[in-house]
């Protein structure tokens, strides 16, 4: 008599199986598209919201500055939250109130109205962003964990790219409120493939507890960081900013002492002893000052400089996030075969020497000009972002992948803010010139990154 067998259960701990792992990465293909799409469809509707409000453009910057704050302030929270009850939760939370507060803003008749309901909104999008990479971890195999960065990349630059276009098509049918609204579907079905597919993971270790204290020390350091460093940028007096650089430094003094105290801490600094984790956050927020450096300043260029619309302009920033497209799957494979620090290097070069190229561009260059050398960034940067990104998410122990995930969340907002602040300082240096000696800046900092990626090797 042939008895039946049970099949043993599938171990989650080394990605999920197909076909579920395919309908997880779908998942949070959607939820990362919609998060992605709502920061570059905004920017373009300032101007308007700022005629309807009734509202200077200094003020109605904050639409996007307290989307951009509340993220600062409470992704390492979120991250550590997540090692707590689940990376699942925190996510589907996440999810759940985008979509809440993309319908307030999308209802807003008043200016005040919609800046909450985005400030509300950044903490969701945090809450999304923070385990987002830490998910990865549970979805694919080890083995293939390179590739799932790689799309993860993928996603985000198409996203990015598409931006632009979407908002010009929604804006020449419907009002600015659709711009929102739109949220509110893709959310939808990005939560209800979440709830189906994505993994558990397991949650609380022994005597682990979310620490409110450090939470609170947290949003304040890092929360008066970005503060001090845009209002340096914005040109806010010195008598304003000493005092909030001075109490940032207080806090967060008491901050790190306590975190080095902790078992499980906020934040993960006893990650930071680990030399390959430290070495590729740091070239994380080095490559970051150098993208936005480029990214802030070249609009400008294109658009006072050359006189281009703004449609022309989106479209000759399209070949960068589409050459990332393209990269970073591939930079996922190469994985397999060489070091992450070699990667890295050899893309941070290759993007630094597009920066280079871009800023001895002639004064008056064709669209060819502009295409090639747009193109080879993004390919550089492509090449650059998924090993990195794999090797933060890797060097750190699986039950500590929320506090990298949050990391890396830090990194790159750490360095875009710095990169923009210094495009406004160099502007302000070198009127009329402020663009070619951010480009040139940039591709010192991406050379710097480089050498930073290639102490990896002997790691």
């Amino acid at each position: 008599m042939i008895q039946s067998v049970k099949p043993a259960p599938t171990d989650e701990t080394d990605g999920l199986p197909m076909p579920k792992r395919i309908w997880a990465v779908i998942s949070v293909g959607f939820a990362l598209c919609m998060s992605v799409l709502d920061v570059n469809i905004i920017n373009i509707v300032l101007p308007t919201l700022s005629h309807d409000f009734g509202t200077s453009p200094a003020v109605t910057t904050w639409i996007i500055n307290g989307y951009q704050l509340a993220i600062v302030v409470s992704l390492l929270s979120f991250s550590a939250l997540g090692e707590i009850i689940g990376y699942r939760k925190v996510y589907l939370s996440g999810i759940g109130l985008f979509c809440i507060t993309s319908l307030i803003c999308a209802l807003s008749d008043s200016f005040w109205t919609l800046t909450i309901a985005r400030i509300f909104q950044g903490f969701s999008a945090s809450a999304i962003t923070s385990v987002n990479t830490a998910q990865l971890r549970y979805i694919y195999p080890k083995s293939q964990l390179g590739r799932g960065m790689g799309i993860n990349a993928m996603v985000v630059a198409i996203s990015a790219a598409a931006g632009p276009s979407v908002a010009s098509g929604i804006l020449s049918i419907a009002s600015w409120h659709w711009l929102f609204a739109i949220n509110v579907p893709i959310g939808l079905v990005a939560f209800v493939l979440s709830l189906k597919f994505l993994p558990r993971n397991p949650v609380k270790v022994e005597g682990q507890r979310f620490d409110v204290t450090s939470a609170v020390m947290n949003a304040l350091t890092f929360g008066l960081l970005i503060c001090v460093i845009d209002g340096f940028a914005h040109d806010i007096h010195w008598y304003i900013l000493i005092p909030g650089f001075v109490i940032m430094l207080i806090i967060g003094w008491f901050f790190i002492k306590r975190q080095k105290m902790q078992t499980y801490p906020l934040l993960p600094v006893d990650l930071l002893r680990n030399k390959i984790f430290s070495l590729s956050l740091l070239t994380s927020v080095f490559s970051f000052i150098a993208q936005m450096l480029a990214l802030v300043s070249i609009p400008f260029f294109f658009q006072r400089v050359l006189h281009l619309s703004e449609v022309a302009t989106g479209l000759l920033l399209t070949p960068w996030p589409l050459a990332t497209m393209i990269t970073a799957p591939l930079a996922g494979r190469l994985m397999d075969r060489y070091n992450a620090g070699l990667l890295g290097g050899i893309g941070l070069m290759i993007f630094g020497t597009a920066l280079l190229l871009l800023a001895m561009m002639p004064a008056h260059p064709s669209h060819i000009d502009i295409i090639w050398r747009m193109f080879l960034g993004g390919i550089g940067f492509g090449l650059f972002i998924t090993p990195n990104n794999s090797t933060i998410i890797a060097s750190a122990p699986r039950e500590r992948s929320g506090g990298a995930s949050g990391m890396l969340g830090m990194a790159r907002l750490l360095g875009q803010t710095v990169g923009a602040a210094f495009v406004a300082v160099l502007f302000a240096m070198f009127p009329g010139h402020g663009m070619r000696y951010a480009l040139v800046f940039g591709a010192v900092i991406a050379v710097v990154s480089a050498v930073i990626s290639s102490l990896r090797l002997r790691k």
